[in-house]
């Protein structure tokens, strides 16, 4: 795979709504652009986690890890389906309580994230320098964030739609937890 390939592979991949794209975006609703910018971090390192050492132990492991990816994957469905659960009951934004989208919950919810397995198993591994990979994917991923904080941003913006969106996402959470779920169970 050319360097080009890696790059858009990894933009097609990460730029797909799931379950982390879902809470920058409502962080971005929530805090604005740059308040959701500030959680990045938080996102780079729980991807590095994951993938990093996936790419380096990935070649020592054998072909078939079907049971493996199924856990991880029913685990992410759990968690997911938590967190709709979670950002559903929430207050209203203003009122007392706590935010949909802590720190700690975007860290926790992409190390579930199944897309740190394609990432570590298969894109990263397609790189004969796994420093300047990761590198290319850390700012790849982002460019990512600040369009999906971007578009929360415009989403809850000014129209009182933050209670909306906060619903919607939750909304789509579950959804994705149950397609993640059926593709744990039927894999």
């Amino acid at each position: 795979m050319t360097q080009m390939e890696f790059a858009l592979a990894l933009f097609a991949l990460l730029l797909t709504p799931g379950p982390t794209n879902t809470l920058i975006a409502l962080a971005g609703a929530e805090r604005g652009w740059r308040g959701a910018l500030r959680l990045t971090p938080y996102e780079a390192a729980a991807y590095a986690l994951v993938t990093i050492p996936l790419a380096i132990l990935g070649s020592r492991l054998p072909a078939d890890q079907s049971m493996l990816r199924h856990a991880i994957t029913l685990l992410a469905a759990v968690w997911v389906g938590y967190l709709a659960i979670r950002l559903w009951r929430l207050p209203a934004p203003g009122a007392a309580g706590e935010s949909g989208t802590g720190a700690m919950r975007l860290f926790t919810t992409t190390l579930c994230n199944p897309k740190g397995l394609i990432i570590g198993l298969v894109l990263l591994p397609s790189q004969p320098h796994l420093g300047m990979a990761t590198a290319m994917f850390l700012l790849i991923l982002l460019i990512v964030s600040a369009f999906w904080a971007v578009i929360g941003h415009v989403a809850g913006g000014g129209m009182g739609l933050k209670p909306i969106v906060r619903r919607a996402s939750a909304a789509w959470l579950g959804i994705l937890a149950l397609w993640l779920a059926a593709a744990g169970i039927a894999a």
